[in-house]
């Protein structure tokens, strides 16, 4: 049996409610961490498990950003908890366009640091 057209507008307005109020719990659950999403195509626990580190990492830092060293804590902890290969990027101020494998992109900003975390296939090189 089909669905109207007034039930299939329903349906499609209840799952687009649905994400909007998932959205904002993870946005709710991060104010702490002062952190924001710029975009993202990561699931909601590796987007925790990114912030988390990063905001570990910050707190640990004595004085003034250390760009590479932050990007290299959250690249090993993704290898190894996700397996490779994950970059990062990571700065103040910088450009970028990559190609990333589904579910692994996530450009977020903490504090004034913004990070850009993605994932690549890694194939051999057919020569």
């Amino acid at each position: 049996m089909e669905m109207g057209g007034a039930e299939e507008e329903l349906e499609r307005r209840s799952k687009f409610l649905s994400s909007l109020i998932q959205k904002k719990k993870a946005t709710e659950q991060h104010d702490h961490l002062n952190v924001r999403v710029r975009a993202s195509d990561m699931p909601l626990a590796l987007q925790s498990r990114a912030f988390k580190c990063a905001r570990d990492n910050l707190d640990a830092m004595p004085g003034k950003l250390d760009s590479k060293r932050l990007a290299l804590a959250l690249k090993k902890e993704f290898d190894s908890l996700y397996g490779p290969a994950w970059h990062c990027i990571v700065g103040t101020s910088f450009g970028s366009y990559v190609t990333h494998s589904l579910g692994g992109f996530l450009y977020f900003s903490i504090d004034k640091v913004y990070i850009l975390l993605f994932k690549t296939a890694v194939e051999p090189l057919d020569h």
